[in-house]
């Protein structure tokens, strides 16, 4: 197996209309009890400003039923910044301290990290029986041209190792094989998790026995049921937080296989297309798109054709 790990992306940053009004935080107010953050409501007109810049700083569409799920999860940032309304939290978000400060904890307290690895399987064994293969004899091996894998959406880092681990296998088949893995995700928490490479025993369940004893590692203090990911796989991916809603993405290689599954889910129709486009700039001739089962292309005008349920490969 040859694995390789490049800077193929640039870091992204918060987005510039963000810079709106001048305010600062409130000077120390002790903190705030779990009473009074319990008892802390967002208004109608709050909320309307809030999912107003989530959808159109990273896109994510929140109609009104989704007001007490952000009320929730916002509630935590009220505290940390000893702030005890969200209209003074508004204030601050949207200010020139805020902006810098308090973007990246919003999105990661907003966004949704729902993944386990070898999640909807049928899609891993697409990959190894038929993607690989007929890429390798499109393209030759990896000896003479390294494969480049990107999951768009990585979350706390189960499917980019998920990945690693069906690569590593197809390259005991196919001597030379090579392949470098990208993973981005909008949210900073789940990237720092994703690093680490550390899960709870439960976490690891769905991997194949085999391939637990090939590559996971039990913590030497079998009290605390951790595992970790053997350091050839974390090797092979490279992390990076991107905001699949910018225009430019910075990635300087061509794209093999993308994972961008029950990402599209959350934006609008028109947003998906603005989306995917990009997304398909990306990808090699042949190459292929894998998105998530409750997903859908149908009726897009994008250079991509469908080979199996939730599968898509770019024309060539």
């Amino acid at each position: 197996m040859r694995t390789e790990t490049t800077n193929i992306m640039r870091d992204a940053r918060p987005p510039k209309r963000m810079r709106r009004q001048s305010s600062s935080l409130p000077e120390n107010m002790n903190g705030i009890s779990d009473g009074e953050i319990f008892s802390v409501r967002m208004s109608d007109k709050d909320f309307v400003r809030l999912s107003e810049f989530i959808r159109s700083s990273c896109g994510i569409k929140l109609p009104p039923a989704k007001k007490t799920m952000l009320e929730g999860r916002l509630r935590k940032r009220l505290r940390a910044l000893s702030i005890r309304s969200f209209e003074r939290y508004c204030e601050f978000l949207f200010s020139p301290d805020g902006s810098e400060s308090e973007y990246i904890h919003m999105i990661d307290a907003v966004t949704t990290n729902k993944t386990d690895f070898f999640r909807e399987p049928d899609h891993f064994d697409f990959l190894f029986e038929r993607a690989l293969p007929e890429l390798v004899g499109l393209y030759g091996d990896g000896a003479r041209k390294k494969f480049n894998v990107w999951s768009a959406a990585c979350s706390t880092g189960e499917e980019p190792y998920t990945l690693a681990m069906v690569l590593s296998e197809f390259s005991q088949c196919c001597p030379g094989f090579g392949f470098s893995i990208l993973a981005t995700d909008i949210s900073t928490a789940v990237l720092e998790k994703a690093r680490s490479g550390i899960y709870e025993h439960d976490r690891v369940i769905p991997v194949p026995m085999e391939l637990r004893k090939k590559y996971l590692l039990k913590s030497r203090k079998k009290e605390t049921g951790l595992v970790r990911i053997a350091p050839e796989l974390r090797n092979s991916v490279q992390f990076g937080r991107l905001n699949l809603q910018e225009e430019e993405y910075g990635i300087n290689v061509p794209i093999s296989i993308l994972f961008c599954r029950n990402v599209l889910i959350y934006f609008d129709r028109p947003t998906q297309e603005k989306l995917l486009k990009r997304l398909s700039q990306h990808l090699m001739p042949g190459g292929y798109l894998f998105v998530g089962h409750s997903e859908s292309l149908h009726g897009m005008d994008l250079p991509l054709v469908q080979t199996a349920t939730t599968i898509y490969r770019k024309q060539q």
